[in-house]
């Protein structure tokens, strides 16, 4: 054993003792310098680069670590295979090869030792997370399970077949390659219109930004408030319409809810010059007015789920600077508002980024959702992208049929100057809850002028994209009358949670309490089983007015005559 004076105070120093580690230490260190040099432009100065360190005393007892575990590991290995936990490693065939199951156990230690590493880093929290980041990905990618030399079940599956599984990753590599991603879902099974998006309805209205659905009363009577659901414009908005008994829409409408909804259209580059400012005036504005317009109802009711809650938000604010009010209740689905906490997103977010985001599109172009839906894919790397590159290309497997992964391989592009006023405007500067700091629509917007209007605020706890303190951050900036709503799961699966599955908790407080932090929050909560959706029904049918008879037909003839079945032309354009 080294003497303790002997042990290294520095990245590069200390990942020389270990082997493992160099590969990971050089590539950061490149970053760091990639980092330095980044400018926005040619004229930009150069930045310091983020800056780590590493107590001596913390390299010291990480180094130990290593070695006593190492010390474990080997000694172990000589009485039998390792134990495996980690569900990548779980197959029988791990476990009866002692090569493949040692070197799974080497990943584990090294991963450990890794991120172990990175957590003991000194720096910026910024600079923290994107080491962590980084690593994560690198370990994710190195995994041997990923590599079929070191696969035990690919290998075990390759002999069973007698090599029918890798002649069949073979084509579903070649698939893959020219459908330009992943498949995650046996996509064949699924058709919007056919089997996914079948909640009956009409496309009422369409310019060159949306097509607005209405959908046809489940009641003999609705309520008198109109109701108006403004999905992503990042995603298609048939999350909310996958099947008829996991369908929000159809549930909205079965509780006597006449309902509308924006179907935004996939951008070509006819659209690569919209701006923020387009997205607000001529599609959520004007959506407003048209759901007010057919129903003469002098209220809506509106939603807005994760950047949708962004752009509605955004939207009412225009509105109320010019002196409207034509929504009493508003619903956020993991929406940010405030975006003092991201999450992993923020890994990506700086001004220099956001400046390069700008000189390449701010004028006009697109943001491939192919891109786009990559860069979600990684923010769960082991997950949504090497679990099927190991069952499709190593085991030769179809994933199974699934609508929730079908819609989310569905990708959409979003055009260049609106991509680029978001990324600077919420991501890095926040803006939207500086009164008077954004500028919509040429109005100076304040979020304050909103605190007539009652809202409803729901959270998914596990939400890896709008994290559950990001969505409660909303509670701090509404001023008025509002209600939060934790649930269960993540970003999709925590909303998509229909009462007849009976699954999963959502938290509630009746006290009315909204301390800033999520967590004195979540502690004076209480947990109910199943899903929050008949919490939110009585919410909104206390605000949605009296019974009325429900409509004959779609629209509002002649000026909003039913144009074509839903799910319309706009949602089936493809990337």
């Amino acid at each position: 054993m080294p003497k303790q004076q002997a042990f290294t105070t520095s990245w590069a120093d200390f990942a020389k003792g270990l082997p493992a580690l160099q590969g990971v230490a050089d590539a950061w260190m490149q970053a760091m310098q990639q980092l330095r040099n980044m400018t926005a432009d040619t004229q930009a100065t150069h930045a310091e680069a983020p800056q780590l360190r590493f107590a001596p005393e913390k390299l010291v007892r990480l180094q130990q670590e290593y070695v006593n575990d190492a010390t474990e590991l080997w000694n172990q290995s000589l009485r039998a295979n390792p134990m495996l936990k980690d569900r990548r490693f779980s197959g029988a065939a791990w476990a009866n090869n002692p090569l493949a199951s040692h070197a799974a156990a080497v990943y584990m230690l090294n991963a450990r030792a890794l991120m172990n590493l990175a957590e003991a880093a000194e720096g910026d929290a910024k600079t923290k997370n994107r080491l962590r980041f980084a690593v994560e990905q690198w370990l994710a990618a190195s995994a041997p399970s990923n590599f079929l030399a070191f696969n035990a079940d690919a290998q075990q599956k390759a002999i069973d077949t007698q090599g029918q599984s890798l002649a069949q990753g073979v084509k579903n590599l070649l698939h893959d390659m020219r459908q330009g991603h992943v498949s995650m879902t046996d996509e064949s099974v699924f058709e919007v219109g056919r089997n996914v998006a079948t909640t009956e309805g009409a496309v009422v209205f369409e310019n060159e930004l949306f097509q607005l659905i209405e959908y046809k009363p489940l009641t003999a009577k609705v309520r008198e408030r109109p109701f108006l659901l403004v999905p992503p414009c990042i995603n298609k908005y048939y999350i909310l319409d996958l099947q008829p008994e996991n369908s929000f829409i159809r549930y909205a409408v079965s509780q006597g809810f006449r309902t509308f909804v924006v179907s935004w259209r996939n951008p070509d580059q006819s659209l690569a010059h919209k701006s923020w400012d387009d997205y607000i005036e001529d599609a959520a504005i004007k959506s407003i007015y048209t759901v007010q317009d057919i129903t003469g109802a002098k209220q809506i009711n509106a939603l807005g789920f994760c950047v949708g809650g962004t752009i509605l938000m955004a939207a009412l604010a225009v509105l109320a600077a010019r002196g409207e009010k034509p929504v009493a209740a508003v619903t956020l689905l993991t929406a940010l508002v405030d975006f003092t906490d991201t999450g992993v997103l923020d890994v990506f977010i700086d001004e220099n980024f956001v400046r390069f985001r700008e000189m390449q599109m701010g004028q006009g172009g697109l943001m491939s959702g192919k891109d786009l839906a990559a860069t979600f894919s990684f923010l769960r790397p082991n997950d949504l992208v090497w679990n099927y590159v190991v069952g499709n290309y190593l085991k030769g497997e179809t994933p199974p049929p699934f609508d929730l992964l079908y819609w989310n391989s569905d990708s959409t592009n979003l055009p260049g100057p609106w991509y680029a006023w978001y990324l600077r405007n919420t991501y890095l500067e926040n803006n939207l809850v500086k009164p008077g700091k954004a500028v919509v629509c040429g109005e100076k917007i304040d979020l304050r002028k909103l605190d007539d209007i009652p809202f409803y605020i729901y959270g998914s706890r596990e939400d890896h994209i709008v994290p559950i303190g990001g969505a409660y951050a909303s509670t701090q900036v509404i001023a008025g009358k509002k209600r939060f709503v934790m649930g269960a799961s993540g970003h999709i699966a925590g909303v998509i949670n229909p009462p007849v599955a009976n699954k999963r908790s959502h938290w509630v407080r009746e006290d009315g309490k909204f301390p800033k932090d999520v967590n004195q929050w979540i502690a004076g909560a209480t947990e109910i089983p199943g899903s929050w959706w008949e919490d939110w029904t009585g919410w909104l049918k206390s605000h949605a007015g009296k019974l009325i008879a429900a409509p004959k037909g779609y629209g509002k003839r002649p000026k909003y005559p039913a144009i074509e079945p839903a799910p319309g032309r706009y949602v089936k354009a493809q990337a």
